[in-house]
Parts: structure tokens; C-alpha cells; sequence
């Protein structure tokens, strides 16, 4: 892992090191992400540009446990300068923000790109019955500046917001179909980068920090949201710390369950793993009730 930085480091700094841009791209197992960390920071310090692709990842990874889950790499990608973390669940968004990122390795405003994704089959059908209903520029728009919504409240107005990104998602959208069997309607929405999202909304604190005046919700997470929807409670899945998508709920000022995964894994099916952290559809469905109660 640390050689394969070291690697990417150096075929990331060809702009500097012989006038021509590469596109380097590189995969490892996704928990092994942190055995790499310091060359991967180093590499980033120093400007490199290259796309990463962390995978498998998460206790998605069902039949390895214990270390070999990552649950706290989203947070590095989150964190780090220079570096865009995504995980999207669908192969039409990986394929845009992959196509995205490469682009962005030769801007001078670029950043270089991890890619969290999993080895779990997903029903496409969700992404191309929305493509087929939708602008497809508008919702390539919406993926690439962090998430777009997945799936609307059938009838009612929605009463809580469900927030996943990742493998995750099936389990998501089965536990809206539940809620509105129930009679608590609720907006899927899809965070194909939790880190674009946050930092477009931090950059609009700082600069009317910087500027002294009021922060305006002109950033995408408010595009997402209605203004009647922004009060709405959060309920935050993830494969991955529950930590993670916690800060969606200040963004607003609104309640928030964040589930997640904050214990070392064991090994079994993906089903009896989710249900051991919660991420089935029934217990994403009484996160959902806790939220609105």
C-alpha cells in the first residue's frame, strides 16, 4: 500500500516532473488505506494528481472481518486537502464522476480523487427509472456536486429525510417504500460525495465569516432541500463511521439519527451484517420513527 502511493505520488507529479499530465490510477483493498496513509498525505502535500479506487469496502465486505472493514477511510478522504472522496451506488455515477475526475487531475483547481466503492451487485433499475424522467444533464449536475435526490414521497409531503450513499442504498429505498406503507412519507437522497457537499457548505461560512454578513444557503445540500424540507428530520446510513454524515443535521438545525458503523466486524452474509449494525430496512425504518417522534 505504501508503495502503491509512492507510486501514484511520483506518476502524479509528471506535470511538474516532464511537462505532460498523466492519468494515474490506482486500486487497493479499501480498509488497507490507512497502512498507506502517510505517503498517500505526502503525495497530496506535494500537489500530486491521481484517482484512487478503495474497494471492497465496508462490512459490504461480508465474508472478511474485523480489520478488513473499513469504516473510517471515508473520513480521511473527507478530510485530506487536495483529495475529492465519492462513493457512489450506481455505475452510471461512478462512470460520470470517474470521467470528472480525470479531468480535473489537469486543472489548476483540481483535486485528486478516491473513489470508495463495493463488489456488491446493485439493482441499476432506481438510477435509469430516475434517468429516464429526468434532465440527464441536470442529474449529471447533481451527482457531481455530491448527491441528487433518489426517490420522492409518494402522495404526501415527505416527513423525514433519508441520507445514504454507497451499497447501502437498496436497503435505503426499501425502507422508504415501508415508511409510505406506514404513512410516514419520506426523500431518498443519494450522497455520491459527502465531501463536495461539505465543503461547498463550509466555504459559504467561511466567506461570510471572512466577510462579515449572512451565510446564504446557495450551496448544493440547500439545492437538495426545499426550503419546507430543510427543517425536516435526518436520518444519516452509511457502511461506514456513523460520524460521518452526523453533520448533515447542523446544516439546517435539524434532528438527526445517524447510523453507521462503530464496532469491528464479523464475518457472515452482507444480510446478517447489516442487521447486526442496523443498516436492515426494518431498523433503517425505526431509525426513521425515532427521528419523527
Amino acid at each position: 500500500e505504501m508503495n502503491l502511493f509512492l507510486m501514484l505520488h511520483a506518476l502524479g507529479l509528471g506535470h511538474e516532473l516532464h511537462g505532460e499530465h498523466l492519468l494515474p490510477i490506482g486500486t487497493v483493498y479499501d480498509p488497507f488505506v490507512c497502512r498507506g496513509l502517510d505517503a498517500l498525505i505526502y503525495a497530496l502535500y506535494n500537489g500530486a494528481r491521481f484517482v484512487v479506487v478503495g474497494t471492497p469496502a465496508g462490512i459490504t465486505l461480508a465474508p472478511e472481518g474485523g480489520a478488513h472493514q473499513s469504516s473510517i477511510t471515508p473520513s480521511i478522504g473527507l478530510e485530506l486537502p487536495g483529495l475529492d472522496y465519492a462513493e457512489p451506488a450506481y455505475a452510471q455515477a461512478v462512470d460520470w464522476l470517474l470521467c470528472d475526475g480525470l479531468r480535473r487531475l489537469g486543472r489548476p483547481d483540481g483535486a485528486s480523487l478516491y473513489l470508495r466503492l463495493s463488489t456488491r451487485p446493485i439493482d441499476q433499475q432506481p438510477f435509469e427509472e430516475l434517468l429516464g424522467s429526468s434532465d440527464r444533464e441536470l442529474l449529471r449536475h447533481d451527482v457531481l456536486a455530491g448527491g441528487y435526490r433518489l426517490r420522492e414521497p409518494i402522495d404526501r409531503p415527505a416527513e423525514v429525510v433519508l441520507a445514504t450513499c454507497g451499497p447501502v442504498v437498496p436497503e435505503v429505498l426499501e425502507a422508504a417504500r415501508i415508511l409510505d406503507a406506514e404513512g410516514l412519507p419520506s426523500i431518498v437522497v443519494d450522497l455520491t460525495s459527502p465531501d463536495r457537499l461539505y465543503r461547498e457548505w463550509r466555504h459559504s461560512l467561511r466567506a461570510a465569516s471572512r466577510h462579515a454578513r449572512t451565510a446564504r444557503p446557495t450551496f448544493h445540500l440547500a439545492k437538495l432541500l426545499a426550503p419546507h424540507e430543510r427543517g425536516l428530520p435526518i436520518v444519516t446510513i452509511h457502511d461506514a463511521a456513523s460520524h460521518h454524515l452526523a453533520w448533515l443535521g447542523s446544516v439546517f438545525g435539524t434532528r438527526t439519527v445517524p447510523v453507521g458503523v462503530d464496532e469491528f466486524g464479523q464475518s457472515g452474509a452482507i444480510a446478517d451484517l447489516y442487521h447486526a449494525f442496523d443498516l436492515s430496512s426494518d431498523q433503517i425504518v425505526n431509525a426513521a420513527l425515532i427521528a419523527t417522534s
